[in-house]
């Protein structure tokens, strides 16, 4: 006869073991985007101090430079790949492309369309543009599968 008593103990620790370890590869993958914005920022100041070029090319150069530092420790760090830069590369910038024309597109409809200030405006893309890189590099990018 089947028992219907709830899971064991074991189940239960099992599944926060699981919810521990997705909080933490979370705060991780936000710990990196700070790094990349880190790297982002120093070479744009760089550029622009010793006069190389102007702050958009130096913010967009930046920006790869940033965007290399994450893909490279997410890839190690956040979710221990085990798969080939070759195929998770090119899933990881093209999810960085996508996010940023959501950044665009988010900051343009909370701007002009909900009348916000930037810095608010700022402020709730980047946790939509987060969560929406987060997800799908977990789920796509880095395949990260919970029991």
């Amino acid at each position: 006869m089947e028992s219907v008593l709830p899971t064991h103990a074991g189940d239960s620790a099992n599944r926060l073991a699981h919810k521990n370890a997705d909080r933490f590869r979370f705060a991780t993958y936000a710990s990196v985007g700070v790094a990349g914005t880190f790297a982002q920022y120093a070479v744009l100041s760089a550029l622009v101090s010793i006069h190389a070029c102007g702050a958009v090319l130096a913010s967009c150069l930046g920006s790869v430079t940033g965007a290399m530092v994450n893909y490279l420790l997410n890839y190690h760090a956040t979710f221990r790949a085990k798969a080939s830069h070759n195929r998770t590369a090119p899933r990881y910038f093209t999810v960085a492309a996508i996010s940023v024309g959501l950044n665009s597109a988010l900051m343009f409809a909370f701007m002009h369309r909900l009348r916000m200030s930037w810095p608010l405006a700022q402020c709730i893309t980047t946790a939509c543009v987060l969560l929406f890189g987060y997800s799908v590099n977990s789920l796509w990018t880095f395949r990260v599968r919970s029991a």
